[in-house]
């Protein structure tokens, strides 16, 4: 489980920044800064954070809540278009920027998920699996995940056929059968192998 260790390494402000949606065929990535309050923090939701993916949707979400209200949070992301302009990694990056950038204060450390210098502007320290290992990460993850998770389901609404209510953007055979049936949208990311496919069909992309 994660813990306040490695944020207890560093003095001044510190923040924990993860991202989600590297792998989707759909929608924008997005990453999520965020610095605790551990003192504010209620009881159980020092012992329940945990990275996003060990968590239940409605974990996730009750937790995302929480951390309002006992955290400082930047969320930042990075279009298709930027995916499609720059590649997935350097959109990440981009992602992170914007997040850090949101934050409203310049912290002194940022512990990153991950093993790559984002190119932050500030101290940096790498944790690969630090959602697992930080608290600060795990509530990066989190706060990105119910926020993408949230923009997809909305965006299903207005494209429908594709799954996005469920698949979020993601490669099931639902979604990749979609593409090409329907064709892509702005909102497809076509510098991925699946979108491809499809550039023979550019008049049927949708608005």
């Amino acid at each position: 489980m994660p813990d306040f260790s490695f944020e207890r390494r560093f003095t001044g402000i510190v923040c924990g920044i993860d991202e989600v949606g590297r792998g989707p065929l759909a929608g924008p990535v997005v990453a999520a800064a965020v610095i605790l309050n551990v003192a504010a923090m209620p009881k159980h939701l020092k012992r329940e954070l945990d990275d996003s993916k060990k968590l239940s949707h409605a974990a996730r979400v009750e937790y995302a809540l929480l951390l309002k209200s006992c955290a400082r949070i930047g969320i930042g992301a990075a279009s298709t278009g930027e995916i499609d302009r720059h590649n997935i990694l350097q959109a990440t990056f981009i992602a992170m920027r914007r997040a850090v950038a949101r934050l409203g204060v310049t912290p002194d450390m940022a512990l990153v998920d991950g093993n790559r210098e984002p190119g932050l502007g500030c101290k940096t320290h790498l944790i690969v699996g630090g959602d697992g290992k930080s608290l600060s990460i795990a509530a990066a993850s989190i706060v990105a995940k119910v926020t993408r998770d949230r923009l997809m389901h909305a965006l299903a609404q207005r494209y429908g056929g594709y799954g996005w209510a469920t698949n979020v953007g993601y490669g099931t055979l639902e979604h990749r059968n979609a593409i090409l049936a329907l064709g892509p949208t702005r909102h497809h990311r076509m510098s991925f192998a699946p979108c491809q496919l499809t550039l023979g069909f550019d008049s049927n992309i949708s608005p």
